[in-house]
């Protein structure tokens, strides 16, 4: 029994930490300050939380229906983990460069944010927070579970993500005046880095499924 407790933990620990890496919200607050210049905190607030409900949402309908979005066009998780880590890598190297990725927003994205009077369904929640990569990210995690239980790391693992977006986005304008622009890219790089080492841990795990690579002992 002890042992499945620490299992679980562990992998709520990795679900969380991937998931939050390529979520990245503390990248997302330049851009949420941008597109919301006139709003007061209180709009700001109303809007993060809106957003990181229907970002929980997505993630959570993604992860649980993944086996069967599989099995419907047929695709194989070996192949569905080597694709994810083409779009994960992607995602890290511009992290690492300091850069949002254009695979998680692009500038026109971001430009019609700033028009819009709501912007937390659409640009914010998708596809800035559950974008590809992070959609991707549950999909190879529920995939990759040895049981049926581990689904439920998962399910905590985005409602922790979910929660920590929604702090990091309601106090983004703390967030940036105490980080600052050098913290925030400093903090992104970092993340970048983690994001590159799990990318190529998709690469592993999928190369080992077909028997390409040896499991590690």
């Amino acid at each position: 029994m002890f042992d499945i407790i620490v299992s679980l933990s562990e992998y709520i620990f990795l679900a969380a930490s991937s998931l939050f890496v390529i979520v990245d919200p503390l990248a997302t607050v330049p851009a949420f300050l941008a597109m919301t210049p006139s709003d007061t905190p209180e709009e700001r607030m109303r809007m993060a939380r809106l957003a990181c409900c229907v970002m929980a949402g997505v993630l959570i309908v993604f992860a649980a229906a993944g086996k069967w979005i599989f099995k419907f066009l047929g695709i194989t998780m070996p192949a569905f983990q080597l694709a994810a880590s083409i779009v994960l890598l992607l995602v890290a190297l511009d992290m690492l460069r300091a850069q949002r990725s254009r695979v998680q927003e692009t500038r026109e994205e971001t430009a019609a944010g700033a028009e819009k009077t709501d912007i937390a369904v659409a640009p914010l929640a998708i596809p800035m927070l559950a974008g590809p990569g992070s959609i991707s990210t549950v999909m190879v995690l529920m995939g990759g579970a040895p049981v049926w239980w581990y689904a439920i790391p998962i399910f905590v693992a985005i409602a922790i993500t979910a929660v920590a977006s929604f702090w990091t986005l309601a106090a983004a304008d703390r967030v940036r005046g105490y980080l600052g622009e050098t913290g925030i890219r400093i903090l992104t790089r970092m993340m970048g880095l983690l994001l590159t080492a799990i990318a190529v841990q998709f690469v592993i795990n999928g190369l080992t499924d077909i028997g390409l690579v040896r499991p590690s002992p």
